[in-house]
């Protein structure tokens, strides 16, 4: 009965039900009563029986709390008529399916199977990485992914894989027998990287990956493994996912989509062209029987990969088939036989990831290409801000929001109206929200409501109607989101100005600035100052350049970028900001050590109101 006390623990059930305690013993080792749903989840997946597997996760499925009691779990499994082999295998894979007691609040699980694949994944792409040299390869058997993600060093190199330049590599503690503090710096720094490349990071502090809290751990470094397999399907780099458009949609609302929403209609259309009825709506139980990966491959090259593994019968050995057929076409392969037929989806993306970076198999028209580069923006400092912006409000933590593409997911105004929400507490009267936004009306009149909400915040709104928003007008909307961010910057830093914010800087330093628009800024030295009054030990001064040239200049900029998230702050501007003199991106910059020194020293605030 779920919500109660179990019914019956190990040691005090029938003589008939014992073979069902052994099986129940083997995912509750501290006697506890009560097993993980997800760890049981996994280990169902990965048994190699797809009928009885299938009819197992049903019933599991059916169970609404996250925790099963043996009252439960009995009624499961008799349910389904278990065969004896199939609990064997089950008592096998509790080994694989690793429950890891978190303080006295319980069990957390994780899949060895995942994180055997993220291994592969890290020994892959960080290979060549001189720094880690003494640790590669990982073993995928063992806590070394756990071990070594414990200073830091690891997580960052991998943001940088994913999405390279994010952290200045010299800015990381990569020698031997770090201390506290440099570990710290390292995790804050990576923490805060990845939080600045998408990653939703809640729950997850620097102590956290010290104590080496495996879930947490295999957590984060999946999102920065899906950034880092997905973020090159995109329209920017592949122009011919124009073929992807479907009927009744325009170009645009392919840029709306998440990589692996779009990796998921590449399958699709491959298996249309197929000529095969099958479809899939995800990469989970839709493709265990690897019917679909099977066809995808004959359909990208028919020659290297023919259809006889759908003349297997015997899914595992289908599934290893397809694996040799993807290594024939270049495909660097992490996911293994067994992860097809699990259904892990996690790993299935990787998969047809994979596939999809090696070999596209799309072939647009000219007209086409044409079309999909008018999409293209290239307003290089537009870009950026909308980049800055977007992973701003990502960091939010939104409940069932992402924003994909700024221009886009705001036209129907509801994802500003959250945030304003958001960071505005009780400001939003929700009587006047259109939620289901089906037609131009309805969106024009959400985004005619941000206009009042902006009046509302004192924001400036000259020549900004609701309809720009609706009709995509680029620096009407940047302009318009700037003020929100700066509205929740001067929030967090006490609600000063623009102005007492730079005096204060000004009173810590020696290279002062005249403004947050002072070219000086650009050469690095104000700044670096700046954090080193807040936190000498962050500084490595034989780092710094003057800043008299344009390499000078990026490298100070860059350092600057990565002392902050040392620190603890949470920033999404670019270092080109910097050298650029980005007046918005360097009030941003000057609020976040404002702020830290708030953490760092609790007097400063108090010494600022006195003055």
């Amino acid at each position: 009965m779920e919500g109660s006390e179990p019914q019956q623990k190990a040691g005090a059930v029938p003589a008939g039900l014992q073979g069902f305690q052994t099986l129940f013993s083997a995912y509750d080792p501290q006697n506890t009563g009560r097993i993980d749903k997800e760890a049981i989840t996994e280990a169902v997946s990965s048994i190699e029986i797809p009928a009885e597997a299938q009819k197992i996760l049903t019933k599991v499925e059916e169970h609404k709390s996250d925790k099963i009691d043996f009252e439960s779990f009995v009624n499961i499994f008799k349910g389904v008529g278990v065969s004896d082999e199939v609990r064997q295998k089950l008592i096998h894979n509790a080994g694989k399916v690793t429950n890891v007691m978190q303080g006295n609040v319980g069990y957390h699980s994780y899949s060895a199977d995942e994180k055997s694949a993220f291994v592969n994944v890290v020994n892959h792409h960080l290979r060549n990485d001189a720094d880690l040299a003494s640790i590669l390869p990982l073993n995928p058997d063992n806590n070394d992914l756990f071990d070594h993600c414990a200073t830091g060093i690891l997580l960052c190199k991998l943001i940088n894989a994913a999405v390279p330049g994010t952290i200045f590599e010299r800015a990381i503690n990569v020698r031997q027998n770090l201390n506290v503090f440099q570990i710290k710096e390292n995790l804050n720094l990576a923490i805060n990287a990845a939080k600045s490349i998408g990653c939703t990071v809640v729950s997850i502090f620097p102590e956290s990956i010290m104590e080496k809290k495996e879930h947490l751990v295999l957590g984060l470094v999946w999102q920065i493994i899906k950034i880092l397999t997905l973020s090159p399907i995109n329209l920017k780099a592949h122009p011919e996912l124009v073929k992807l458009v479907e009927e009744g949609e325009e170009l645009s609302d392919l840029l709306k989509l998440q990589p692996d929403v779009i990796l998921l209609r590449w399958v699709n259309y491959h298996l249309k062209n197929s000529g095969s009825p099958k479809r899939i709506n995800n990469f989970g139980n839709d493709v265990k029987d690897s019917e679909a990966y099977t066809l995808l491959l004959h359909q990208i090259d028919p020659a290297q990969c023919d259809l006889s593994p759908l003349q297997d019968g015997d899914l595992l050995s289908r599934a290893e088939k397809v694996i040799v057929n993807s290594r024939k076409l270049g495909v660097d392969t992490f996911t293994s036989a067994r992860d097809i037929i699990s259904g892990n989806a996690k790993l299935n993306i990787i998969f047809a990831a994979a596939i999809f970076n090696t070999n596209p198999g799309l072939y647009a028209t000219e007209q086409e290409l044409y079309e999909a580069a008018g999409l293209i923006n290239d307003d290089v400092e537009g870009t950026r801000e909308e980049r800055a912006f977007r992973m701003w409000i990502n960091s939010l933590n939104i409940e069932g929001l992402y924003v994909n593409n700024l221009y886009e997911d705001v036209k129907d105004g509801l994802v500003l109206i959250k945030v304003i929400d958001k960071i505005e507490p009780g400001l939003v009267n929700w009587k006047k929200v259109e939620l289901k936004t089906n037609n131009r009306f309805k969106k024009i009149a959400n985004c005619n409501y941000l206009i009042e909400l902006g009046r509302a915040l004192h924001f400036t709104l000259i020549g900004i109607g609701g309809s720009d928003f609706t009709d995509g007008q680029k620096k009407l909307i940047l302009g318009y989101v700037w003020q929100l961010v700066r509205h929740a910057t001067l929030k967090l830093v006490g609600n000063m100005t623009e102005e007492s914010m730079m005096k204060w800087a000004n009173s810590r330093v020696n290279t002062h600035a005249a403004s947050y628009k002072d070219k000086s800024i650009a050469n690095g030295r104000f700044l670096i100052e700046l954090f080193s009054s807040i936190e000498p030990r962050a500084i490595n001064w034989d780092l710094i350049t003057p800043g008299e040239d344009p390499e000078g200049r990026e490298q100070n900029a860059k350092y600057i970028l990565s002392v902050a998230r040392k620190l603890g702050s949470s920033i999404f501007c670019t270092w080109e900001d910097i050298v650029e003199v980005n007046p918005k991106m360097i009030m941003t910059l000057v609020a976040t050590t404002y702020s830290l020194a708030g953490i760092y020293n609790r007097e400063t605030r108090e010494e600022v109101k006195s003055e």
